[in-house]
């Protein structure tokens, strides 16, 4: 979901100052950018710089609970001060693989030495239980890449390189190519031959690069050959469904929606082509495309939203919008249609507007809650990035402000953020965890959106679970 755009502008303290909403620091800046205000072009550097260092501090005191609390562990419950595993009953020091390059970023470089350390001595994939594919590249293989990347440390990229071949039988020993659901790292053995569209081609980046590091093309032609697999199921109305069995190649759920469990797939297609000039990826994704915005948006009330509709009529089955379909607002506007980007980002501000906080899902025809989660999801945040990379709209600076105020006061908590269990209530009722994501995600495109980091070069790259793979300056240490 998250790269930089054709344009290659770059986020830096030097070059990102238009108007900053500063994140609790001063006050937020419109449409109209720092001319309607009377800021002269100094007002504008310390407000950025004081917002960057609003999210530094955040992120340093949300670090410090984690290593009292969590140390190794895969997630910090940060209300109860414990932890909480995420793959298997044994850590795998999910947080600290998922924040490596945000430590890099923000130039936390002695967190990130003893991160790399902890990795280093007790990381080990040789368990022997079931292993979620998809999750374990985008956010294992992926953040050991990015570590690799921002550090030079060799020992990250092998570990990101053995957990791919742990992963590799998933795609070897399916008949269509599409991977099976999980894995045993120790043995090898596959399960679930049901998969959904999402974790069948959320690949090509992570697996792309590791072809490129190592010297080894096997790992981009599994993934791009997975992709294909799926791209040539699709419906006459170019549509594709939710889940398929890969054993098979029968599609079990006919559903086609743009959020999950479908949403990274389109976002992993323009990357095959971003990253590494492969004009196959670029057909599908315009064919795709084209087959989405004909079949599936609509002008609701003003705002534009898809339909989930049947892959092979087009028939509506629900007006139901999940809070991950956010992804969309940003690959629209890094894809060259920055118009219908912020139509869609529209439309969830007034969501957020309404409740504050993100529900997990709604019914766009009212904005009604689905589910009244909001599990500090980072979508809508990458959206505004994005665009406001390609636009250089400073409302996408405020929108972020807007969210940094709300998470502040809903999520914070004794041990850092939090996840809110329903968005409904007053006060919002809290939940007790963490993920992984939010140390790879939010607080990154936070910084990024204030221009807090030199780090990164005009052509960075970032996977759609927030990992960097192309652009660091120059690793941290040797």
């Amino acid at each position: 979901m998250r790269r930089t755009t054709e344009t290659g502008r770059r986020i830096s303290r030097r070059s990102a100052l238009k108007g900053l909403a500063s994140l609790g620091v001063v006050g937020a800046v419109g449409t109209t950018g720092a001319a309607a205000t009377g800021e002269s072009r100094g007002d504008r550097r310390r407000a950025s710089e004081a917002a960057a260092r609003k999210v530094r501090e955040r992120f340093e005191w949300a670090w410090k609970n984690y290593e009292k609390h969590a140390w190794g562990h895969d997630m910090i419950t940060p209300v109860s001060g414990g932890y909480e595993e995420f793959f298997f009953d044994q850590p795998v020091g999910l947080t600290l693989v998922e924040a490596l390059d945000t430590l890099y970023l923000l130039g936390m470089d002695r967190e990130l030495e003893k991160a790399v350390e902890w990795i280093k001595e007790e990381l080990s994939f040789d368990i022997d239980a079931e292993m979620q594919v998809f999750e374990a590249n985008i956010r294992m293989v992926g953040g050991l890449l990015s570590g690799y990347k921002v550090t030079g440390d060799e020992a990250l990229l092998d570990l990101a390189r053995d957990l791919a071949d742990r992963l590799r039988p998933a795609f070897e020993e399916s008949p269509t190519g599409m991977p099976y659901r999980f894995v045993n790292p120790a043995t090898g053995e596959v399960s679930d031959s049901v998969n959904f569209v999402a974790e069948i081609g959320t690949y090509v980046a992570e697996w792309g690069e590791l072809s490129r590091e190592v010297g080894d093309d096997s790992y981009y032609e599994l993934a791009k050959a997975a992709m294909e697999a799926a791209y040539d199921r699709r419906s006459d109305l170019d549509l594709l469904g939710a889940s398929i069995d890969v054993e098979t190649g029968e599609w079990q759920d006919t559903v086609a929606r743009i959020g999950p469990p479908s949403d990274s797939f389109y976002e992993y297609l323009w990357d095959g082509w971003r990253l590494f000039g492969d004009a196959d990826f670029l057909r599908w994704f315009g064919v795709l495309v084209d087959g989405i915005q004909e079949h599936q948006a609509e002008t609701y009330d003003g705002r534009l939203w898809y339909r989930r509709v049947d892959m092979d009529t087009g028939d509506v089955v629900a007006h139901t919008q999940s809070e991950l379909s956010n992804f969309w607002s940003g690959l629209m506007a890094e894809a060259g249609q920055p118009e219908i980007g912020r139509a869609y980002h529209d439309s969830w501000t007034a969501v957020r507007e309404k409740y504050d906080l993100f529900p997990g899902s709604i019914d766009y025809t009212d904005l009604s809650a689905e589910a009244t989660t909001y599990w500090l999801r980072p979508e809508y945040l990458g959206g505004a990035l994005l665009l406001y990379e390609r636009t250089g709209e400073t409302v996408y600076r405020k929108r972020a402000y807007e969210l940094w105020r709300a998470m502040e006061e809903h999520c914070r908590v004794e041990n850092g953020y939090t996840v809110i269990t329903d968005v409904t209530t007053s006060p919002m009722e809290q939940g007790d965890l963490t993920p992984g994501y939010w140390w790879s995600e939010n607080m990154k495109y936070f910084y990024l959106l204030a221009g807090g980091t030199d780090r990164l070069a005009e052509d960075y790259y970032l996977t759609t679970e927030g990992n960097v793979l192309r652009g660091v300056e120059g690793p941290a240490v040797d």
